[in-house]
């Protein structure tokens, strides 16, 4: 299992770091973006390239940043059932999806986007529209960012059965709906004890048992 933690902590840092990166994409893309509408205004000047490209990198940084996404547990989660059930549940719940779902999904699209990522690189694929961009850029990006989260899904995998035997500690432990009513419970208590003067009183005599003397 050692050697499989191994890989897992490797992908997890190659994610984290093009995760990390291509959120700069997005920075770049509001630059674009913004003086396309402003040669737009001024010049009356439109481009279904600038267009495109802005579209290229928001598509771009959503695909590449998914996997880091995944690593850091932040995908929208629907909580119907998931979050009432006991955290050994929700492993079995998290461990299944991943088998079931998000790797045969991944491995799915990986199947079907390479062939025609080759047929548009051979071809030399432009856009439909006058003046668009070359397609292949935006497919091999959509690849590349189903093979990385593929690649994650491998490694959360292997975290999970680590996990659930006690060999990691749960870095992403998720709280059931009672434990999350539970433990606010417990603060409102320990709130509503604080604001009870009563309680203020009996602690400061305890603090200071000659506080009313010196009164």
């Amino acid at each position: 299992m050692g050697g499989l933690l191994a890989l897992s902590s490797g992908i997890d840092r190659i994610n984290s770091f093009i995760g990390r990166s291509v959120a700069w994409l997005i920075l770049v893309a509001v630059f674009v973006s913004a003086i396309n509408a402003i040669v737009r205004k001024i010049f009356s000047i439109s481009s279904n390239a600038w267009l495109e490209l802005q579209w290229y990198l928001y598509g771009a940084a959503f695909m590449l940043a998914a996997a880091y996404t995944l690593l850091e547990n932040e995908h929208v989660r629907i909580d119907i059932i998931y979050g009432s059930k006991s955290r050994r549940t929700q492993h079995w719940i998290d461990l299944l999806g991943t088998v079931l779902f998000l790797l045969p999904f991944t491995g799915l699209m990986i199947w079907l986007i390479y062939p025609s990522l080759m047929s548009s690189w051979r071809t030399g694929e432009i856009s439909s529209n006058a003046g668009g961009l070359i397609v292949w850029p935006a497919k091999a990006a959509l690849l590349a960012g189903f093979i990385l989260l593929f690649v994650q899904g491998l490694s959360e995998l292997i975290k999970k059965i680590a996990v659930m035997r006690g060999l990691i500690p749960d870095e992403h432990a998720h709280e059931s709906l009672e434990e999350i009513a539970q433990r606010e419970a417990e603060l409102l208590a320990a709130q509503l004890d604080v604001e009870d003067p009563g309680k203020i009183i009996e602690n400061d005599r305890k603090t200071d048992p000659n506080r009313e003397a010196k009164q």
